[in-house]
């Protein structure tokens, strides 16, 4: 197991854009953390990146996870690459960052989390979003009974048609609505409502000429029997939102899974006599999310599974929807 006390070094295996806008300034910016090198297949883009980001550049994946000089590893590649890559960087003895969702379905989530266990090393999911301290202050609103008792639980995420070339189109590396913009409010659902949610129903609309899917319903119920109700889709007017619907009144919150640094999230509460605004201070999520993968890398083995752990029940429950939904194509909605 590889022991780290000072600032995590990070390698990068993959030039893609949320690394690009997000992560990687995030990143370089973060005290527990210092980029080393960015690789990619492309040695062009390999090398813009390590220009703007103060690092080496590499060609290609292997030499990474080879360097002595490299503690950790993120991996912003397509989640049908995930498995693969995770699985080598792991074998190598590097702890892993990856981008979400952690693996196409909820088998290869467990072999990945099974690898981290045996080599003693950290395995996280870039589940930026959940690190963002507006999640604090609406779980506080509903523990001291602001909305009375959870009566029920809605969420969104939609974005326009990314363009026919991106990944997200390409069925053989993970791409389609669910697993991109479906995953936020999948793991919405399980961090307000329960961790464990049954699939009632769902239904998702597939791309006649990619397969993969581009919306997406579906209705869950936690144990306790509040349902969520979940939209996602990437042909969409961009959107994202969630509210939990309460006994005595409801919490709305607009944007709560892509903000960035500077922007200040308002909380909107409904009760029967008033309604009132809740202005929230900025939080920079992926620096956020840096500092909890170095506590994690910092942790014992139980610290670092109950990090993974919800991520790999987010998998699970994205295969079954997946497994639980019927199907129309585009083409029977012309």
């Amino acid at each position: 197991m590889r022991t780290v006390t000072a600032a995590l070094r990070f390698g990068v295996l993959g030039c893609a854009e949320i690394a690009w806008r997000r992560t990687l300034p995030s990143l370089v910016s973060c005290e527990d953390a210092r980029l080393v090198v960015v690789a990619s297949r492309d040695a062009d883009k390999a090398a813009r990146f390590a220009s703007r980001f103060g690092c080496e550049a590499a060609h290609g994946y292997e030499s990474v996870l080879e360097r002595d000089d490299v503690d950790a590893v993120y991996l912003p590649l397509p989640t049908g690459l995930h498995r693969e890559w995770c699985a080598k960087a792991l074998r190598a003895g590097k702890h892993v960052l990856v981008e979400k969702p952690v693996a196409v379905d909820h088998q290869e989530a467990l072999e990945l989390a099974t690898l981290a266990e045996r080599h003693g090393v950290a395995l996280l999911e870039n589940r930026g979003f959940a690190h963002h301290t507006q999640h604090d202050a609406v779980r506080k609103l509903v523990a001291d009974g602001v909305i009375g008792e959870l009566r029920g639980f809605t969420s969104t995420m939609g974005i326009p048609p990314p363009p026919r070339h991106d990944v997200r189109h390409r069925a053989d590396l993970g791409g389609g609505a669910l697993l991109d913009v479906g995953y936020y409010p999948v793991s919405a659902a399980q961090l307000f409502v329960h961790q464990d949610l049954r699939v009632l129903g769902a239904h998702l609309v597939r791309d006649d000429e990619t397969g993969v899917d581009v919306s997406g319903e579906a209705l869950l119920v936690s144990p306790n029997g509040v349902p969520a109700h979940l939209s996602f889709g990437m042909r969409h007017a961009y959107r994202t939102h969630y509210e939990l619907w309460g006994s005595k009144g409801r919490i709305v919150l607009e944007r709560p899974f892509s903000a960035p640094d500077h922007w200040q999230p308002v909380v909107r509460l409904e009760r029967q006599d008033r309604s009132e605004q809740l202005t929230l201070p900025p939080c920079a999520q992926f620096t956020a999310l840096f500092r909890a993968f170095a506590t994690a890398v910092r942790s014992d083995p139980a610290h670092r599974a109950a990090h993974l752990d919800p991520s790999v029940r987010a998998a699970a429950l994205l295969t079954a929807i997946r497994d639980h939904s019927t199907s129309t194509g585009t083409g029977d909605l012309r």
